[in-house]
């Protein structure tokens, strides 16, 4: 009987899933032995070899041993993840995940009224826990710090929303172009999302495409966010200096009283113009601002009253500034043109477009760096490129020289607090910039 018990006792623990969490952990409770057997324990001598014990012997006796069970082990959830493409919606992922409509009805009740699950983006991610064809877990894993949980309940799916902060590393990194700012700036440690922070606050006073010689050099002092002890893509830059051909350029990063953040000179100047010198991410310029050219495709000289930037067809052009779109359409030889009014006295020109910003007309309002169109080599065009001009009272102005205005500078009751902040960013740049150039001088650098 005892042998049975055992044998019994055993096959519960082969049988049962490793993995179940449902299984009660039992207490220890002594075997029972049969008189018969235990006084065969006691009073027959060692087995020889050839003998087949009894396998009440092997149990110990009620007084001196319990039954020791081990703990069952936390079931291990087999998660499905599927990256989100372009395209994909609810009801393309569920599918691919072997669900059906109803599962997508059930999910979308338990969302309806909230912002759960309402932006699917590619990079992002959806993981299934399916269980028996139950849909027991859905996670949206919409960046490193934010994802979306729902879990199965009694009373239906509950929606929980799980968000991780950041640990914030203030660091510093400086360099001297030899060949471009984005090549000796990753020798310097730099993101490519902090290089491309520090040519937007300095792109308005600097051409990075034409004005870097070599021996410019910056210095930036700038905040890397970390998440489990490894650097995230998400980073700020508190204050950063550019010398471009012998001229200083300085910024510190200011937050003002109503939790704006932007970049200012420190004497309080806004680093933001008004205008975009560059509206476009551009190979190079093929033709610049001149009072007399000979056009390519009519074979005649004729006044070229903007600057041509080459670049590859679908390339995004951007509003050069604040303003209204007056004109959205064919317009001779320009093909598909944009017109911006910018206040009441500047226009700006964008011509030779492969297509049209979707969602903008006639009289939509647009903000500086807003994508307005696309480049291509429509109307009297050899190739792709944006032919862009600048008008000041009608007048057409060289793009590339003209005065642009400035933004608004620090308002005057936040220069306090501005001067303080500016002071302090200013002075640990330095003085990060003095500790290293001690360390390379100790170094022998």
């Amino acid at each position: 009987m005892a042998a049975a018990m055992l044998t019994t006792l055993v096959a519960i623990f082969i049988l049962w899933p490793a993995d179940s969490t449902t299984l009660p952990v039992p207490v220890p409770v002594p075997m029972p032995v049969p008189e018969e057997s235990a006084t065969t324990a006691t009073t027959t001598p060692a087995h020889s070899p050839d003998t087949k014990p009894d396998m009440a012997e092997l149990l110990p006796e009620p007084s001196q041993q319990a039954v020791e069970l081990k703990p069952v082990p936390a079931r291990i959830e087999n998660w499905v993840e599927y990256p989100v493409k372009s395209g994909d919606n609810l009801t393309t992922l569920f599918k691919r995940a072997g669900l059906g409509p109803r599962d997508v009805y059930r999910i979308s009740q338990a969302v309806s009224g909230s912002d759960a699950l309402q932006r699917l983006r590619p990079g992002q991610t959806l993981a299934f826990l399916i269980e028996d064809g139950l849909l027991r877990k859905l996670r949206h894993v919409q960046d490193q710090l934010n994802s979306t949980l729902l879990e199965l309940t009694e009373s239906g799916y509950q929606v929980r929303k799980l968000e991780r902060t950041p640990e914030p590393r203030t660091l510093y990194a400086a360099g001297t172009i030899t060949r471009s700012l984005f090549l000796d700036a990753a020798d310097a440690g730099l993101s490519n999302r902090t290089i491309m922070q520090l040519a937007e606050i300095f792109g308005w006073d600097i051409d990075f495409a034409l004005d870097i010689r070599e021996g410019d050099h910056f210095r930036v002092l700038y905040e890397q966010d970390y998440l489990d002890g490894e650097a995230i893509d998400q980073s700020r830059i508190l204050a950063a200096e550019f010398i471009n051909q012998g001229k200083t350029f300085a910024a510190v990063r200011f937050t003002d009283s109503e939790g704006n953040s932007q970049y200012f000179a420190p004497d309080g100047r806004s680093m933001r113009k008004a205008f975009l010198r560059s509206p476009v991410d551009f190979s190079r310029i093929s033709s610049r601002f001149k009072p007399e050219r000979f056009h390519p495709v009519l074979g005649k000289k004729r006044p070229h009253r903007g600057v041509d930037y080459a670049a590859a067809t679908g390339t995004p052009i951007k509003a050069a500034g604040d303003g209204k779109i007056i004109w959205r359409g064919t317009k001779g030889g320009y093909g598909r043109t944009v017109i911006l009014q910018h206040g009441s006295n500047i226009t700006t020109l964008y011509a030779h477009m492969s297509r049209y910003q979707k969602g903008l007309s006639n009289g939509s309002r647009v903000k500086q760096g807003q994508i307005i169109g696309y480049v291509g080599a429509s109307g009297l065009a050899t190739g792709p490129h944006l032919h862009y001009e600048f008008r000041v009272n009608e007048v057409h102005k060289n793009p590339l020289t003209v005065a642009l205005p400035a933004a608004d500078p620090i308002a005057e009751r936040e220069r306090p607090a501005f001067q303080a902040e500016s002071q302090r960013l200013l002075s640990a740049l330095n003085q990060h910039a003095n500790t290293q150039l001690a360390l390379s001088e100790g170094s022998g650098q």
